[in-house]
């Protein structure tokens, strides 16, 4: 009796599961998200730059206002949205999922995900004043990251992409090493539609070898 009750609790997991998995989910690497939906939301002010007070985030001799690098692309917009199955979600101006990462801190907001991580996350970097859509200004601040260019936080958590994205309105960096997850409108993670298991990141540019730097992830 025991077993049978275990075989129909996997098997109604499974059915909720698939309801909630975007099209192409496997459970070792989520999907395509459908095409997303805008909620209403009124676009706000362009927020004021806030600098970060944490060591292992900011670079001491970087000026709070200095320019970004000619060669470093910014995040000109945060757009919150609904989108089919995940729920809540912010974007980027071009429609790329953002995600935080619980080995950051946002009391004080810090950055942890530095070298290899950040080839596999990239930072949303910005010029101090990214556009707001569905998104309340007084959520959105950003650090100073060890390099001196400045990234965007909400509700005190660094954002960043996922090169695993392959185009926008994916999320498949949802849930990988059991610590990256969609960020929501209000900076919260969002939970609404898990993987399976623990997926693992994707191998960063600068690895030749893919396989070990997966079976070794720690970003």
């Amino acid at each position: 009796m025991a077993q049978l009750k275990r075989t129909v609790i996997v098997a109604s997991a499974m059915v909720a599961l698939t309801a909630c998995a975007p099209a192409g989910y496997n459970g070792a690497n989520s999907g395509a998200a459908e095409p997303v939906a805008v909620a209403a939301a009124e676009p706000t002010a362009a927020v004021e730059p806030e600098a970060s007070a944490s060591p292992d985030a900011a670079a001491t001799t970087a000026a709070p206002d200095a320019a970004p690098p000619a060669d470093v692309e910014l995040t000109d917009k945060l757009v919150g949205k609904t989108v089919a199955r995940m729920g809540k979600v912010v974007t980027d101006e071009e429609g790329w999922v953002l995600y935080r990462f619980d080995k950051d801190s946002d009391d004080p907001p810090a950055s942890n995900c530095v070298d290899k991580c950040a080839e596999v996350w990239p930072p949303a970097l910005t010029d101090g004043s990214p556009q707001l859509t569905g998104v309340s200004d007084d959520k959105v601040g950003t650090i100073t990251r060890q390099d001196g260019t400045r990234q965007i936080t909400l509700g005190g958590w660094p954002l960043y992409r996922y090169i695993g994205d392959k185009k926008p309105g994916q999320w498949k960096g949802q849930g990988v090493g059991g610590t990256w997850f969609v960020a929501q409108p209000d900076g919260k993670k969002n939970l609404e539609c898990l993987p399976t298991g623990t997926p693992k990141a994707v191998a960063p540019p600068s690895s030749s070898d893919a396989g070990a730097a997966d079976s070794s992830y720690s970003y």
